[in-house]
Order: C-alpha cells, then sequence, then structure tokens
C-alpha cells in the first residue's frame, strides 16, 4: 500500500474508481478485516423500552444510560431513523446538555448521540427551535466550551459539528458568535492543536458566524489571519475570503508575510471553490487594495503563469474577471513581462 504524502489533491476519475471497487469489494467479502465491513443488525427496541431508557436519562442524565443510547444509534440508519422520529427524543438528549453539574463524559455522549442523527429529517430545526430559539442558550454553549476544553478529540470534533449545524439563520449565527468564551476557546485550539480535522471543523464553524463586522473585527485582532497562514486548506480559504470583504481583513492578510505565498501555493491544487477563494482573497488586496507587497509576492511565487492557467479554464463568471483585473494589476510588478517556469502540459499560455 502507497502511503500518500499529502490530501491537497483532487482525485481523477481513475482513481475513483479504483476507491469505489475497493469498497464493493471490502464491503461484500466474507472475512475481510476492512472497517466497512457491514455489521450486523441489532434487534429491534420497542416503543416501551426506548420509551423507559428516555425516562431514566432525563432523570439522571447517567452515563451508563446515555451510553446504551449511543450504542444503540449507532448501530445502524434504521435506529437513527427511529430514534430521530421517537416523540420527545431529541429533547432529552439536548435536555443533558443545558444541565448544570453533569459529568464530562455524559456531555460528550450527548454530542456523540445528536452527532449521528442530525441528517435525520428535521432533527437540527428541532434543536435550533430547542436552544438557540428559546433563548436557552447559554447553558448548552457552556456546556460545548467544556468539551472543548477537557473532552476527546473526537468529542471536540463533534462537538463543534453540532454546533454549526444550528447555526441556520442570521439571527442564530449572532446568538452563537455572541458567546465570547467560545470564541476564545475556537481560536485557541486552532493555536495549539495540529489534528486537521479539528482545525477544519473550527475554521468551518468560525467562517459561519463571521456575518458581521464585529465579530470578523475581533478574529483579526486576535491574528486569526496569522493562524490560518501557518497551514493553509480549503476552509481557511474560505475563511479568508470573508474575512478580505472588510477592510481589516485586506489589511492584515497584506500584513502577513507568509500569506499571500501559501495563497499562490494552493493555487491549481484546491477544488474549483477553493480555487474562487483564493482568487477573490488576492483580487480584493491585489486589485481593491492595490498593496505592493502582495503583488510582488504573488509574481515571486509564480502566481501570474497559475493565474493564467485558472483564465483558460474557466467560464465566463466572476472568477474569469477577477483573473483579468489580476493579470492588468500583476502586470507592472511583472519586469519584463516574462513569465515564470511553471511544470504544466500546457506548450503554450497567452494573456487574455
Amino acid at each position: 500500500m502507497q502511503v500518500l504524502p499529502s490530501k491537497d489533491f483532487i482525485p481523477n476519475l481513475t482513481l475513483h474508481r479504483l476507491i469505489n471497487l475497493w469498497i464493493q469489494s471490502s464491503t461484500l467479502r466474507p472475512g475481510s478485516n476492512s472497517p466497512r465491513l457491514l455489521p450486523a443488525t441489532p434487534p429491534a427496541i420497542s416503543e416501551v423500552q426506548a420509551k423507559l431508557l428516555m425516562e431514566k436519562v432525563e432523570r439522571e442524565g447517567c452515563v451508563d444510560s446515555l451510553s446504551k443510547v449511543a450504542e444503540f444509534v449507532s448501530c445502524c440508519e434504521e435506529n437513527r431513523k427511529f430514534v430521530a422520529r421517537f416523540d420527545g427524543f431529541v429533547e432529552v438528549i439536548a435536555g443533558v446538555l443545558k444541565r448544570k453539574c453533569v459529568e464530562i463524559k455524559a456531555l460528550e455522549t450527548a454530542v456523540r448521540i445528536l452527532d449521528l442523527i442530525l441528517s435525520e429529517n428535521g432533527v437540527t430545526e428541532g434543536l435550533n427551535k430547542l436552544i438557540l430559539k428559546s433563548n436557552q442558550e447559554s447553558k448548552f454553549l457552556s456546556a460545548i466550551v467544556l468539551i472543548l476544553q477537557h473532552g476527546s478529540l473526537n468529542s471536540k470534533i463533534k462537538s463543534v459539528r453540532v454546533l454549526d449545524s444550528l447555526a441556520l439563520d442570521s439571527e442564530s449565527k449572532r446568538r452563537i458568535s455572541d458567546s465570547q468564551d467560545l470564541i476564545s476557546i475556537l481560536l485557541q485550539l486552532l493555536k495549539t492543536n495540529n489534528n486537521e480535522s479539528l482545525n477544519d471543523t473550527v475554521t468551518s464553524i468560525l467562517t459561519t458566524i463571521s456575518i458581521t463586522r464585529s465579530v470578523r473585527s475581533r478574529l483579526i485582532e486576535n491574528g486569526i489571519v496569522e493562524i490560518l497562514s501557518s497551514s493553509l486548506t480549503e476552509k481557511s480559504l474560505k475563511l479568508l475570503a470573508t474575512l478580505s470583504t472588510c477592510s481589516e481583513g485586506r489589511s492584515a492578510i497584506s500584513s502577513e508575510p507568509k500569506c499571500a505565498a501559501a495563497i499562490v501555493e494552493k493555487l491549481l491544487k484546491v477544488s474549483k471553490t477553493g480555487t474562487e477563494d483564493a482568487v477573490t482573497v488576492l483580487w480584493s488586496t491585489c486589485c481593491w487594495n492595490k498593496e505592493e507587497k502582495v503583488k510582488e509576492a504573488v509574481v515571486k511565487g509564480n502566481g501570474v503563469t497559475k493565474i493564467l492557467v485558472i483564465m483558460q479554464r474557466e467560464g465566463e463568471g466572476n472568477v474569469k474577471m477577477m483573473c483579468r483585473d489580476l493579470v492588468k494589476a500583476l502586470r507592472a510588478v511583472c519586469k519584463d513581462w516574462r513569465l515564470g517556469s511553471y511544470e504544466t502540459k500546457t506548450t503554450h499560455i497567452r494573456p487574455c
């Protein structure tokens, strides 16, 4: 088995086909050690048993009862649909996160259960109404902060994912962003944590709640641009694109020496959405703010050639328009307008 040097690539059709063939063979092959092997269907639980278990969780909130529920929910899709439809189930599990003096293991298990059923019909809307629309977000957010401070890595990822799913509208996003402790711990996780999955999940929710200038300003003041520039991912590009919509964000991006170079390095290595975000950030700083330092960094990183490649493959739209503006803005920086070398199978590239 070959170990990939990096996750920053887009699988081609051949690799997609090989992955699908491996999944099918490992799922169907008897005796396979693959984690994709389908589990045996557990015995069904009656409504009476489910109700008794829910009453015990609601009354005691003990880890043992929650663990039994989590085990049942994690077994199969049918079980998840069953509990999601069960009257009062979401309310009881969410209630655990709103209690005082609950042990961390119980909070982690409750978050695990909610994370498992988020995709079921009506669950996220119900949670949003129970917590954020009923003015009870304070206790819930305190529980999330506690998990982020003392929980396991998986629990941290799941708790942020649950929270992100609740940000369904501007009012919900505002209520989440109003929690000073939450924003602080999320930024601290980005600074100190090296796990890509957790960082991407945290970056995603920060992007979600950055709907107001005040939130964006607070993130910028706490050094978010420097943090993102040290390990740039597609999620980071999305957040940087959001921050570049305000003057403070553009100034912070321009002032960070590593940022422009890191973005240029990611060009042609990310998805279509990631490319659009990267071009947006470069356009905002080079064409809107006209920052000479950023222009020089883009040219030095062979960004002109990469932007031309993006222009060639893009149809008419905002990305192509921004690329045209970038080429015009960068032309003055290229002393003799000779394009730098770039490893590509394209034999001839001409500027539009």
